[in-house]
């Protein structure tokens, strides 16, 4: 039995499709197979990998922390050096109420602890969420995923939840006094990358404030640099009340968390004590990751270099069978005039060792998100084997 045979019999699939790599190492933007074969990697393991591949930063932290001590208690009883300094260095980044952080393991578990802190804090159980939107696969999260392609198959899910659409001010009297929790992604990542308008934005700060609601921004995808700005919110100046982070987070490590006040957070001390835990949620290695990560990513000029990206991909990719490249940052989508355009485009990529990929809730969408540490050289070459691709495809 091949290698691919074995991996699809004993790991579970979620696709009857999987690339099937498989990786023998990885470093900066190339990953590289036991055939020997370089991918560039356009998109960054899903956002994860922003400053590439086993940044020299990130590694020389792993092996420190390991020689000290993996996990020692569960979440919040014992004080461990590397998660207590990386929430101090996320939370002096932050504004002044976004003041403690709840780790937990990925991106669809902070959901998940962010919609229980805004039910349990406000005594409300009703949800408001919007179409085309993902928040993660788990019960809570799927329940606040704007796609019913998704949520069918596993209903019932969680009651009361209302969706609206992204960028329409249309519907928003639904917000009032009887709603726990507005949650949304500052920049829309599965339903097409698309980001939200400023002055829609402002009016559901408005109306949560209003009500008493809690405004909850997925981070998860555009957060740690990814858009030109550390958050994506701070390109708006308009700020929620719990903040949910993953993904880039540690630099490839296994790592979410939740941010927001102490007087929010108190919730979970209470009736009964201990009302959300974990085991694994800011393991020290992972926290270790963490901080060297963000350190570099403060003291660089990654966030410049990610509207650098954005300029040179909106300026290159133009033309024929293009519709559009929008986004922000490193954070972009480039929307083909058709299904077998973006098909043809991301397999004649993926066999000059070009890795590509479409979002979740498109099919003529494909995700360009590269590490932030790519050259132009390199840069420039993906872009213009994409757009050779889009005209030898274009009908």
């Amino acid at each position: 039995m091949n290698t691919l045979d074995r991996f699809k019999s004993v790991v579970a699939q979620t696709s009857d499709a999987p690339l099937g790599l498989e990786i023998s190492h990885a470093e900066g933007v190339y990953l590289y197979t036991t055939k020997g074969q370089r991918f560039i990697d356009f998109i960054s393991g899903i956002a994860v990998s922003s400053l590439g591949h086993r940044h020299p930063k990130v590694v020389e932290a792993l092996h420190q922390q390991i020689d000290k001590h993996l996990h020692v208690m569960v979440y919040g009883e014992f004080i461990q050096q590397p998660q207590l300094e990386f929430a101090e260095l996320l939370t002096a980044q932050l504004p002044a109420h976004l003041e403690q952080v709840y780790f937990v393991n990925s991106g669809t578990e902070a959901i998940e602890g962010a919609l229980k802190l805004a039910k349990k804090h406000t005594g409300r159980s009703k949800l408001v969420a919007f179409k085309n939107s993902y928040h993660g696969d788990t019960h809570g999260s799927l329940s606040v995923t704007g796609r019913d392609v998704y949520r069918d198959p596993y209903l019932p899910l969680l009651p009361d939840v209302h969706f609206l659409e992204f960028n329409s001010f249309e519907g928003l009297d639904i917000i009032d006094a009887e709603t726990a929790v507005v949650v949304l992604e500052p920049i829309q990542g599965e339903g097409g990358i698309i980001p939200a308008k400023k002055e829609w934005l402002a009016e559901i700060r408005k109306r949560c404030n209003e009500a008493g609601v809690l405004l909850i921004y997925d981070e998860i995808q555009s957060g740690f640099g990814r858009t030109g700005k550390l958050f994506a919110f701070e390109h708006y100046g308009i700020a929620p009340d719990i903040l949910c982070v993953a993904k880039a987070m540690a630099g490839g490590m296994p790592m979410g968390g939740f941010v927001s006040s102490k007087a929010i957070f108190e919730s979970f001390m209470y009736n009964p004590p201990l009302n959300h835990v974990t085991t694994f949620g800011g393991h020290p290695v992972s926290a270790a990751a963490a901080l060297a990560n963000l350190t570099e990513l403060l003291s660089g000029d990654y966030l410049q270099r990610a509207i650098q990206i954005e300029q040179i991909i909106k300026e290159t990719l133009q033309g024929t069978g293009i519709v559009e490249v929008r986004g922000m940052g490193a954070m972009l989508g480039l929307q083909l005039e058709s299904r077998e355009l973006t098909q043809a485009v991301v397999e004649e990529c993926f066999e000059q060792g070009i890795l590509l990929g479409w979002t979740l809730h498109s099919n003529t969408l494909i995700r360009l998100a590269p590490p932030l540490i790519i050259d132009d050289e390199t840069l420039s070459m993906v872009l213009n084997t994409i757009k050779e691709s889009i005209n030898r495809n274009y009908t």
